[in-house]
């Protein structure tokens, strides 16, 4: 039986896994590393404990395992964060980070450069967030002259994780995508627009498809880490795309959401779709000529945690209780309406100012409504997000829904989310490991294990599935128009609430 390994470089810790041909995780260790925050609202890491972690992650994964049977290891790592690296391939200043947030300024006057949001989305179909690298090369280059004048290459957390195993400065396809710098539809760097700016373009990696090799693992690694010299390195990708690959979002028509503290919806496209406004992020997905567009709610699950806290901080069992009440509640919450912008929103309006809102509450109202709203109200965000997604390409049909995170636990959630989607909801068994599996998998195509990527999705099992209740996608339509509606009315206090 041939093994892949899978490492995935994330913000709290390191995991690296070891699954079989036929994907069951033979074992799987996570390793932990400090987050710096020198300032408010800025987040920093050294590369340097991303390594001493996978080498510890590595040496406890191996103990007892057959290594010879290892074939391949594929990459997923936290996306968007900056490794500057010097002509001696040095790390020139701490690694700064995808949830970094100094880089607003950066970001508006390379959205300007570019001819403004549409001139921008010309160059990569995409906006320039706070999070994506972009940004923080332009802001190393404004107040860290010394430093910016040493980048010779720059990569993300996993490539620096991949030249630590193989010697090779390299990235993927969906990881270049989140730098706000790629020609996403072409699947190369937006050469215009990095001159535009002003970037030397040798400091840029090369770019490969998840599934090709980038290199082979040195006689230095293979020493310091246990893992076989020579072993074969795959492209592998950005956690944001290959997480929903490792949890089952491989065929176009299958909608993944993930209900954790914020909420992500995604899908797998076969072909490049307009992003218009740049609302959404769309990105190259872990296989050539494939694409993802996906979305991010700033409070989903977190939205029920502060429920939860606030109301239920007495309990004993809260998500029981929080459960029974919001059951004996009805459709559409006995006229209550929740907006789960408790920490500003981001998609599908990218607005700092918007706040959380209870709308419709009355004499008659109780918490088991308010429960059931908030539930409704995460919900019709996330919708909106899947609206966004037809929207890119008239073609995309989705006929499914896979749930994940926190909101799967709870039946009546997972009925919610299948009457307002109007979509059969599937729950998959094993899905937890994510982009640490997703990295396994596309080296296993590359390997020729999985015919394509595709074919790599017979690995994933179904637990449970829910259909949609017959006549409840109506009169949740109903109440949208009301959650839509209230955003827009709400836009200008939000505004005058935040001066």
């Amino acid at each position: 039986m041939k093994y892949l390994m899978g490492i995935d470089v994330g913000t709290s810790g390191v995991k690296c896994l070891i699954i079989d041909e036929e994907g069951k995780v033979i074992r799987s260790v996570t390793k932990a590393y400090p987050l710096y925050t020198p300032k408010p609202a800025w987040s920093e890491q050294e590369p340097a404990d991303w390594w001493k972690g996978t080498k510890e992650a590595f040496k406890e994964l191996l103990d007892g395992v057959e290594k010879e049977n290892i074939v391949a290891i594929g990459l997923s790592g936290q996306m968007h964060g900056l490794v500057a690296l010097d002509k001696d391939n040095k790390v020139v200043r701490n690694a700064i980070l995808w949830n970094d947030q100094r880089t607003g300024k950066e970001c508006e006057e390379i959205i300007e450069t570019a001819g403004g949001i549409d001139g921008l989305v010309a160059y990569t179909n995409n906006t320039m967030l706070t999070g994506f690298t972009g940004g923080k090369i332009l802001w190393v280059k404004k107040h860290e002259p010394e430093n910016f004048a040493r980048i010779a290459k720059f990569v993300m957390p996993k490539d620096y994780i991949r030249y630590c195993l193989t010697g090779e400065i390299a990235t993927d396809a969906s990881e270049a995508s989140g730098t706000g710098l790629f020609d996403v539809k072409e699947r190369k760097w937006a050469d215009g627009l990095i001159e535009k700016l002003g970037f030397d373009r040798s400091i840029f990696p090369k770019v490969y498809e998840s599934d090709e090799v980038t290199g082979h693992v040195t006689a230095q690694a293979a020493a310091e880490t246990g893992i076989p010299e020579g072993l074969p390195v795959y492209g592998g990708g950005g956690d944001a795309v290959i997480q929903n690959t490792g949890m089952g979002i491989i065929k176009e028509g299958t909608l993944g959401v993930v209900m954790g503290t914020s909420g992500v919806v995604a899908t797998a496209m076969n072909s490049f779709g307009k992003n218009e406004g740049g609302k959404l992020q769309f990105f190259c997905n872990n296989a050539a000529g494939k694409y993802m567009a996906f979305g991010c709610q700033l409070s989903c699950a977190g939205s029920m945690e502060w429920y939860k806290n606030t109301f239920y901080a007495e309990s004993a069992e809260p998500f029981k209780e929080i459960n029974e009440g919001a059951e004996a509640s009805s459709i559409g919450s006995n006229g209550v309406v929740f907006l789960p912008y408790l920490s500003g929103e981001r998609c599908p309006y990218p607005d700092p100012n918007a706040r959380g809102v209870f709308y419709g509450l009355s004499l008659l109202s109780n918490k088991g409504d308010m429960a059931r709203a908030v539930m409704e109200g995460v919900t019709f965000g996330l919708y909106q997000m899947y609206e966004l997604i037809l929207n890119t390409n008239p073609d995309l049909k989705i006929r499914e829904v896979i749930l994940s995170g926190g909101g799967a636990n709870s039946k009546l959630w997972k009925q919610i989310v299948a009457d307002i989607f109007n979509l059969p909801v599937k729950i998959l068994a094993g899905a937890a490991e994510g982009g640490a599996y997703g990295g396994a998998l596309v080296a296993g195509v590359g390997e020729g294990i999985y015919k394509n990527l595709d074919d790599a999705e017979k690995v994933h099992s179904v637990k449970e599935i829910v259909e949609p209740a017959a006549g409840s996608h109506e009169k949740y339509q109903k109440i949208k128009r009301i959650y839509d509606k209230l955003y827009y009315d709400l836009k200008d206090t939000f505004e005058m609430s935040a001066e």
